[in-house]
């Protein structure tokens, strides 16, 4: 097979980056984003909230300590966010082929290339921020200029510009079917809206079932004690059926918590609307404020809706703010045990200063 010679990012606003591959060989496109994150990329590319999205890393060095192993516990995976890659590509300033970490088992490159999802290096990604900064999220291509042979058949791999704000992205990272975790006293229901397997990981530490169902079902069929709704991608105007069940959950006084995607979901089923952000939050390093007071953390986020708190109604209220944009990060009920964060208090990657969160709702689920 002839190798490709080059391989190029083009932007919707007509900028070209050129770079190396070090992925799997193939055009893609989608939401070109990028996440300040120093470290966590195992994290970050199996998280399905990246669905539909070329992801730019702004830490210079990627790759120096592999990936972890593929094990597993109790059918959930010790060390990433879902069973698969969900970003459509990654984009990177210098890529490291040697690693050296106790739980690596290979390279990032040779992950992505059996994954099929393509990825640059030689990147001005400094640059390249800036023009998303400015500019705001752009949709982009990845393009591998050479034409070559598999077998006599010749492949071209050129793409279109594929926008995902334009699909129902939950439906296509949402589990398919109920599935059962733990033995516990209490049930929990949690809504896969796409959800990081750490938000499961937490819940089953304390003495509870986790009952992990559909975006689209109808859980309040069920019995049980208390309702997690999950992180997410794309637009959460899709999910109307959820939001449908999350208002119907709410007449039933149990206790109901979400995380990123969920913190928007329930203030939709509030009467609140969402708007997009010009280039979104993906960190490990979003400051949050507790609304009335100076108690700040210190957050992984990763989104590009936001709530308008404004139209939440006077039973609610903002529970945190973003400190860089003035944003709203949280709300909550001033009586019923409903609440939910704009950030990620499971971390994966990220710092863990708000863990504390999956213990205050198991409380409500236990008075």
């Amino acid at each position: 097979m002839q190798r490709v010679l080059s391989v190029r990012l083009i932007l919707e606003n007509g900028m070209v980056f050129k770079g190396h591959s070090f992925g799997a060989e193939r055009s893609t496109s989608g939401e070109v984003v990028f996440s300040t994150a120093m470290a966590g990329y195992p994290e970050s590319l199996t998280d399905p909230s990246f669905k539909g999205q070329i992801l730019i890393l702004t830490y210079p060095i990627i790759g120096n300590y592999g990936v972890p192993a593929k094990s597993k516990t109790n059918g959930v995976s010790d060390f990433f966010e879902s069973d698969r890659i969900h970003a459509s590509g990654l984009i990177v300033q210098d890529y490291s082929p040697q690693y050296s970490h106790w739980n690596a088992v290979e390279s990032l490159g040779n992950w992505l290339k059996e994954e099929n999802i393509p990825a640059i290096y030689g990147v001005d990604t400094r640059k390249l921020t800036k023009v998303l900064r400015q500019q705001g999220s752009l949709l982009g291509k990845i393009v591998f200029d050479s034409i070559f042979d598999v077998g006599s058949e010749i492949i071209d791999n050129s793409e279109d510009f594929y926008n995902p704000d334009n699909y129902n992205l939950v439906a296509e990272v949402s589990c398919k079917d109920v599935i059962e975790y733990g033995d516990g006293e209490k049930k929990i229901i949690l809504v896969d809206c796409g959800t990081k397997l750490n938000i499961l990981r937490e819940l089953l530490k304390f003495n509870v079932k986790v009952i992990r169902v559909p975006w689209d079902y109808d859980f309040n069929s069920i019995d049980y004690d208390g309702v997690m709704i999950s992180n997410g991608p794309g637009n959460p105007d899709y999910c109307g059926t959820t939001i449908d069940n999350i208002s119907n959950a709410m007449d039933r006084s149990k206790p109901i918590f979400g995380i990123c995607l969920g913190n928007q979901l329930i203030a939709k089923a509030v009467g609140a609307s969402t708007y997009k952000l010009k280039y979104g939050h993906r960190s490990h390093n979003q400051p949050v404020r507790r609304v009335g007071s100076n108690q700040c953390f210190i957050t992984s986020q990763n989104h590009g809706y936001a709530v308008d708190e404004s139209q939440i109604g006077g039973e609610w209220e903002s529970w945190f703010v973003n400190m860089n944009d003035g944003t709203n990060e949280g709300i909550k009920h001033k009586t019923k045990p409903f609440c939910s964060v704009q950030f990620h208090p499971e971390a994966k990657g990220g710092p863990t200063d708000t863990k504390f969160f999956f213990e205050d709702f198991i409380k409500l689920v236990f008075e």
